[in-house]
């Protein structure tokens, strides 16, 4: 069987080193990016070879496109030909209203959360597509369910953000239907990461959580779970599809 090779953006916490570790356990090698904690991300990688796993960290800001480049190539000549990403890395920035946004913040958050999931999704698609020689291989994009609500008052331009990532994903997943890969998105709702501190509201799922149909947060091993189902072969017949994981919101 041809070895599983996955790249997860931002894999250094949260959702992305819970996928990192949901991966290595069902027998991918798994590379992760990091921006800052290299700590972090150092920690995920010793808790995969650990247990016998191969992961390597790299450090990526993938608002960079050398930065994604070196990453796909160390990937290439380390683990081999890339079976699967994961398009995780993202950012937020402090709540507030669009009329105090200023272009600088706006340029931040679009060029990290949908340039970068862009080029990302380019260079998986030259490696995994038939058209390009590859074997196929599956593209899972996280989105946000605040695509879906906005982020009024507190960050319409990471919504706007995510929006732009539910169409990346329903675009291409009918581009490269026919080329072996399959493309979908998973939307989380309130989920307990560090993302919310970016925000200036830590605590930000203890106070909305009371408008989730299941009156709870989510962790990220519940997101991590659906990911991982998108790029399983249970998922085979599934392109273009956004998996809401939002406890009924």
């Amino acid at each position: 069987m041809d070895r599983k090779i996955i790249i997860i953006t931002g894999g250094s916490r949260g959702i992305g080193a819970e996928t990192a570790a949901l991966a290595a356990s069902e027998g991918y090698a798994v590379c992760i990016s990091y921006l800052h904690n290299r700590d972090a991300a150092e920690a995920v990688v010793e808790s995969i070879t650990r247990d016998g796993g191969d992961a390597m960290a790299v450090r990526a800001d993938v608002a960079i496109e050398a930065d994604i480049l070196n990453m796909f190539d160390k990937v290439d000549r380390q683990f081999g030909p890339l079976t699967a990403l994961v398009n995780n890395a993202g950012i937020l920035e402090k709540q507030m209203r669009v009329d105090q946004m200023d272009v600088a913040r706006l340029q931040r958050i679009f060029t990290t959360n949908i340039v970068g999931s862009f080029v990302c999704a380019r260079e998986a698609v030259k490696r995994m597509s038939t058209r390009h020689g590859g074997k196929g291989g599956a593209i899972v994009n996280i989105s946000s369910i605040a695509a879906r609500a906005g982020g009024p008052g507190e960050y319409v331009d990471y919504a706007a953000s995510k929006g732009a990532i539910d169409t990346l994903t329903i675009g291409l997943a009918k581009e490269v239907a026919t080329e072996g890969i399959r493309v979908n998105g998973v939307r989380p709702g309130v989920i307990y990461t560090e993302i919310h501190a970016s925000g200036g509201e830590p605590d930000r799922v203890e106070r909305v959580k009371a408008a989730v149909p299941m009156q709870r947060g989510g962790q990220p091993v519940e997101i991590a779970e659906a990911v991982m189902w998108l790029l399983s072969d249970k998922a085979s017949y599934t392109t273009g599809a956004l998996l809401d994981v939002t406890g009924g919101r």
